[in-house]
C-alpha cells in the first residue's frame, strides 16, 4: 500500500528490544507445517562486540558475524528479506547490511540513542525510535535517508507497523503511552495510556490488537485497536521486555528479564500457560516466520536461547556476541556462512 492510500540512553540500554515483524507469508508458512529447523536465519544485535551474530537455528551455530557501529541495540529484516536494519544507540545511526554478501552497504545518521527500528509492509519506509530525542526517524529506503522526523512520547523504543502501513504505534517507556501515528502525514493522531514503562509491542496477525509488555508494571497491556484503548492487563514475569506473537496469533511470547523466564500467554483466554527458563538477562525476542521457534537473547550470558512452541522448551542454546539485545527472525534461502 502506498503512502497516499493510506487514509482514514546506552545506560539503559539493557532494557531494549526488538520485535521482528511477521509478513505476509509467514501465514502460510504456519499452515504448510514445515520442519522447525528449516525457519531461516536469525539476526542478533551484539551491543558491547559491534557486530551482528547471524545465526542458522539448523545448526545451532553463528554463520557470520558483521561489524557495525558502535552499540547495536536491535535490527529489524525488509519484507523481502534482502535487507537488515540495525540501530547503532551510540553512533546515532543505523547500520544497512545485505543479507545476501552479509555486508554493510550504508550508514544512516538518525536522532539521538536510536532503539527500536521497523520496516514498513510495502518495504518504503523504515522507522527507527529514538530514545534520548523522543522522536521517530522515518528512512526512505530508496534514498537511504531520513525523510520526516516525528515527535512522539518520552523516551520511545517499541515500535509496530500495522498491515496496511497506515500506521505505527511507538512505546512511550517514560510516558506510560502508546503514541499513534498516521503515517501517510507522519504525524501524532493519539496516545494510548498502558503500563509503567511500555518498552516493546507487537501486533497481532489480524491487525485487531496491539500487545504492549510493561517493564516497570511487570503485566503485558492488550489495546483494543478498534476502539483504541488498553482492554486488558495481563501479569507475566519481572520486568517484561522482549514480546512477539505467532504468525496463527494463538500465543503470544515474553522474555522477562528480572526473572530470566520467558511467559506464554493465551491470546484466546489472555492467561500465562507456560513459563520457560532461559539465559540471565532475556531481553529481545523474535518469533520464527513460521511459528515453530521462538529466538531469546540473554544479555548477561551472551546467548541465544531456541524455543519450540510446540514443547515451550528449549531445544538450544547458541553462544553469539558480547551482549546480545535486539533479535530479528526470517526466512533465509541463503546457505550458510558468507558468499563468495
Amino acid at each position: 500500500m502506498t503512502r497516499n492510500q493510506c487514509v482514514g540512553r546506552r545506560t539503559a540500554v539493557v532494557l531494549c528490544v526488538t520485535v521482528a515483524l511477521m509478513g505476509p507469508g509467514d501465514l502460510a508458512g504456519a499452515s504448510a507445517g514445515p520442519s522447525p529447523r528449516s525457519e531461516g536465519l536469525v539476526y542478533v544485535a551484539d551491543l558491547n562486540s559491534d557486530t551482528v551474530s547471524v545465526v542458522d537455528p539448523g545448526t545451532g551455530t553463528v554463520v557470520d558475524s558483521v561489524p557495525v557501529g558502535d552499540g547495536p541495540d536491535s535490527a529489524a529484516v525488509s519484507p523481502d528479506g534482502t535487507r537488515l536494519y540495525v540501530t547503532n544507540s551510540a553512533a546515532d545511526t543505523v547500520s544497512v547490511i545485505d543479507t545476501r554478501t552479509r555486508t554493510v552497504i550504508a550508514t544512516i545518521p538518525v536522532g539521538d540513542e536510536p532503539s527500536r527500528v521497523t520496516v514498513s509492509p510495502d518495504n518504503r519506509r523504515v522507522y527507527v525510535a529514538n530514545v534520548a530525542s523522543d522522536d521517530v526517524s522515518v528512512i526512505s529506503t530508496r534514498t537511504r535517508a531520513v525523510t520526516d522526523t516525528i515527535e512522539v512520547g518520552d523516551a520511545p523504543l517499541g515500535v509496530a507497523v500495522t498491515p496496511d502501513g497506515c500506521t505505527l504505534y511507538v512505546a512511550n517507556a517514560a510516558s506510560g503511552t502508546v503514541s499513534v501515528v498516521r503515517t501517510a502525514t507522519a504525524a501524532v493522531t493519539g496516545s494510548i495510556p498502558v503500563g509503567s514503562g511500555p518498552t516493546a509491542l507487537v501486533l497481532a496477525p489480524d491487525g485487531r490488537r496491539l500487545y504492549v509488555s510493561n517493564l516497570n508494571s511487570d503485566d503485558v497491556s492488550v489495546v483494543d485497536l478498534h476502539h483504541g484503548t488498553e482492554s486488558d492487563r495481563i501479569p507475566v514475569g519481572n520486568q517484561p521486555a522482549g514480546i512477539g506473537v505467532r504468525p496463527d496469533g494463538r500465543q503470544v511470547y515474553v522474555a522477562n528479564i528480572g526473572s530470566d523466564t520467558v511467559s506464554v500467554i493465551s491470546a484466546r483466554t489472555r492467561a500465562v500457560t507456560d513459563t520457560v527458563a532461559v539465559g540471565d538477562g532475556p531481553n529481545g525476542l523474535a518469533v520464527g516466520p513460521g511459528g515453530h521457534l521462538v529466538h531469546v537473547s540473554n544479555f548477561n550470558a551472551d546467548t541465544l536461547s531456541v524455543i519450540d512452541t510446540a514443547t515451550a522448551a528449549v531445544t538450544d542454546t547458541v553462544t553469539v556476541g558480547d551482549g546480545p539485545t535486539g533479535v530479528a527472525a526470517a526466512a533465509q534461502a541463503h546457505a550458510p556462512g558468507r558468499p563468495a
